[in-house]
Protein backbone atom coordinates (compact mmCIF):
# COMPACT_ATOMS: atom_id res chain seq x y z
CA UNK A 1 0.00 0.00 0.00
CA UNK A 2 1.27 3.47 -0.90
CA UNK A 3 2.40 5.79 1.90
CA UNK A 4 -0.01 8.73 1.97
CA UNK A 5 0.83 10.17 5.41
CA UNK A 6 2.51 13.25 3.94
CA UNK A 7 -0.43 14.31 1.76
CA UNK A 8 -2.35 16.03 4.57
CA UNK A 9 0.27 18.79 4.68
CA UNK A 10 0.15 19.48 0.94
CA UNK A 11 -1.34 22.62 -0.52
CA UNK A 12 -3.84 22.18 -3.33
CA UNK A 13 -1.17 23.13 -5.84
CA UNK A 14 1.36 20.63 -4.48
CA UNK A 15 -1.17 17.81 -4.49
CA UNK A 16 -2.36 18.64 -7.99
CA UNK A 17 1.19 18.81 -9.35
CA UNK A 18 2.03 15.39 -7.92
CA UNK A 19 -1.26 13.96 -9.16
CA UNK A 20 -0.49 15.22 -12.68
CA UNK A 21 2.97 13.64 -12.50
CA UNK A 22 1.46 10.31 -11.43
CA UNK A 23 -1.13 10.39 -14.20
CA UNK A 24 1.59 11.12 -16.75
CA UNK A 25 3.74 8.26 -15.48
CA UNK A 26 0.80 5.83 -15.44
CA UNK A 27 -0.19 6.86 -18.96
CA UNK A 28 3.32 6.14 -20.20
CA UNK A 29 2.84 2.47 -19.30
CA UNK A 30 6.49 2.15 -18.30
CA UNK A 31 6.05 1.37 -14.60
CA UNK A 32 5.95 -2.23 -13.38
CA UNK A 33 2.57 -3.50 -12.16
CA UNK A 34 3.28 -3.20 -8.42
CA UNK A 35 4.62 0.34 -8.84
CA UNK A 36 1.58 1.25 -10.95
CA UNK A 37 -0.76 0.01 -8.22
CA UNK A 38 1.11 2.05 -5.59
CA UNK A 39 0.98 5.14 -7.79
CA UNK A 40 -2.73 4.62 -8.42
CA UNK A 41 -3.40 4.38 -4.66
CA UNK A 42 -1.39 7.54 -4.00
CA UNK A 43 -3.16 9.27 -6.88
CA UNK A 44 -6.54 8.39 -5.40
CA UNK A 45 -5.47 9.87 -2.05
CA UNK A 46 -4.17 13.02 -3.79
CA UNK A 47 -7.46 13.37 -5.69
CA UNK A 48 -9.45 13.11 -2.45
CA UNK A 49 -7.16 15.69 -0.83
CA UNK A 50 -7.66 18.09 -3.76
CA UNK A 51 -11.42 17.65 -3.56
CA UNK A 52 -11.36 18.44 0.17
CA UNK A 53 -9.23 21.54 -0.41
CA UNK A 54 -11.62 22.74 -3.12
CA UNK A 55 -14.62 22.14 -0.87
CA UNK A 56 -12.98 24.12 1.94
CA UNK A 57 -12.14 26.95 -0.44
CA UNK A 58 -15.70 27.05 -1.77
CA UNK A 59 -17.08 27.30 1.75
CA UNK A 60 -14.70 30.15 2.57
CA UNK A 61 -15.78 32.07 -0.50
CA UNK A 62 -19.44 32.02 0.43
CA UNK A 63 -20.76 35.50 0.87
CA UNK A 64 -22.92 36.94 3.59
CA UNK A 65 -26.03 38.75 2.41
CA UNK A 66 -28.93 40.45 4.17
CA UNK A 67 -32.25 38.66 3.90
CA UNK A 68 -35.67 40.27 3.42
CA UNK A 69 -36.00 41.03 7.13
CA UNK A 70 -32.44 42.25 7.56
CA UNK A 71 -31.14 39.00 8.98
CA UNK A 72 -27.80 37.87 7.57
CA UNK A 73 -27.79 34.67 5.60
CA UNK A 74 -25.17 32.78 3.64
CA UNK A 75 -25.43 31.88 0.01
CA UNK A 76 -22.92 30.34 -2.33
CA UNK A 77 -20.74 32.73 -4.25
CA UNK A 78 -21.38 32.77 -7.97
CA UNK A 79 -18.42 32.42 -10.31
CA UNK A 80 -19.07 33.49 -13.85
Amino acid sequence: MADTSDIAGFSFEQALAELERIVSELESGQAPLERSIEMYERGAALKAHCEERLKAARLRVEKVVLGAQGAPSVEPAEFS
